[in-house]
């Protein structure tokens, strides 16, 4: 099917162009040059409620988020306040804050599941440093990850599966010593035999097991509760941590996260994207038995020079105080469920080989109808269909990430119309794919 432009991306276009003078592939992170879509990449320069503008004055309902963290949408009014205010007084110092204090209280105050945090810059830096905390606190070496589970650029879990459906890790990026990606162990997802199994053989050397609760970075792999019961139960018998990477799900399907809609408790948990409103943070937490492994008052050392900054922590503050509003998340769940009915409901009735898993306020849009667990049920053909899908949602004002394996987000600033109208758009664009 050929590719029609309705929309100028002229500017867009001629500012990558500039950018690839200046950054490896034109951009600072690899899914934002828009490989797997057509077109160059939209330069952004203004978003406001649930809509952003582009260099070319186009506007679209956006349903990335910046991949996750603007819950409460684009230019949160008492999230901008609070930042400026705050800037008044410097960005950084080095040292601590009152404002630090208040968000890691409202927070632990909040939640079941922790007793003391660490805040760190990204999402990346949290697992990497819970990771060194596992590693640290039981004195053992190996990791246990998923197939399909993504936790940042850390060297030792930029691994896939080798040839045996238990095997340890091969590097996915070059730049890793196989050395380090040989300290991981990847297990497929759902398969709790292969998981004793493999415990059974290796218990005495791994540190811990890590997953995303809910797998968000390569579709929407929803697993079965028993499952993420299954990995609780399997790490007290072998005496093996349990880390739950809710960088994306933390604060999003509630403010406890997945450990919160389980009533899972894991022994470390990571957070990044939400509680920083909008700014770089991350997080990871656990009980003050663990924590106190971690320096000053233990041996493992984990250090950063704008950790818990002031501004970063004005917004995460100024973010967490509106998520505790009785019904926030029972609405936006709701606003989501409604808006994918209207998007499925066409797709039955036309006979499109769709479904949209959804859970809380993200959801995903798989070309297929069977429940996908794994990441290699995902027909890799299919993102061929999500190319058109995605440039015709362009053409009509509608923002999807620029990855078919990629989940979308509602955020509170987006209103019924505005998700009646997108989900129009969507219906027509399934349309133009399966013509």
């Amino acid at each position: 099917m050929k590719l029609i432009n309705t929309i100028s991306r002229e500017r867009s276009a001629a500012l990558y162009e500039e950018a690839k003078q200046y950054f490896p592939g034109g951009v600072n992170s690899p899914v934002r040059a828009f490989k797997s879509v057509s077109g160059p990449p939209l330069f952004i320069k203004k978003g406001d409620g649930c809509r952003i503008t582009d260099e070319d004055d186009n506007r679209y309902i956006d349903f990335c988020c910046s991949w996750g963290p603007l819950i409460l949408g684009h230019n949160n009014d008492y999230i901008r306040e609070q930042v400026l205010e705050t800037v008044m007084n410097g960005t950084s110092f080095g040292a601590p804050t009152k404002l630090g204090n208040e968000l890691g209280k409202f927070i632990l105050g909040n939640n079941r599941f922790i007793d003391k945090i660490r805040f760190v810059s990204s999402g990346t830096e949290a697992v990497m440093s819970a990771i060194r905390l596992a590693r640290g606190a039981t004195k053992k070496n190996k990791i246990i990850k998923f197939e399909g589970c993504y936790h940042g650029h850390v060297d030792s879990l930029m691994v896939k599966a080798g040839s045996g459906l238990a095997t340890f890790g091969e590097s996915t990026s070059a730049g890793i010593p196989e050395a380090f990606a040989k300290e991981t162990i990847v297990l497929p997802l759902n398969q709790p035999e292969l998981l004793e199994e493999t415990l059974a053989k290796h218990a005495d050397d791994i540190a811990c097991i890590i997953i995303e609760p809910i797998p968000a970075n390569n579709g929407l792999l929803l697993q079965q509760q028993s499952f993420l019961e299954c990995l609780r139960v399997k790490a007290y018998k072998h005496n093996v941590l349990l880390i739950f990477d809710e960088v994306i799900s933390g604060f999003r399907v509630g403010f406890e996260g997945a450990a919160g809609i389980y009533n899972i408790q894991p022994d470390i948990i990571t957070y990044g994207k939400i509680i920083g409103g909008g700014m770089p943070v991350g997080a990871y937490a656990a009980s003050h038995e663990l924590m106190s492994h971690i320096a000053p008052d233990g041996p493992v050392y984990q250090a950063g020079t704008l950790s818990a900054n002031p501004v970063a922590m004005a917004a995460g503050y100024a973010t967490v105080q509106q998520l505790t509003t009785p019904g926030f998340y029972e609405g936006l769940a709701k606003k989501t469920k409604d808006f994918i009915q209207i998007i499925q409901d066409h797709c039955d009735e036309k006979g499109y080989e769709i479904s949209i898993p959804h859970v809380g306020s993200i959801f995903w849009i798989a070309f297929s109808r069977e429940r996908i667990y794994a990441a290699d049920q995902i027909d890799s053909a299919s993102m061929e269909l999500f190319k058109v899908l995605h440039h015709e949602l362009l053409q009509n004002g509608v923002y999807l990430g620029p990855s078919g394996y990629e989940v979308g987000f509602v955020s509170s600033a987006h209103t019924v119309e505005d998700l009646e109208q997108a989900a129009s758009i969507i219906c027509r664009a399934m349309d133009v794919v399966f013509a």
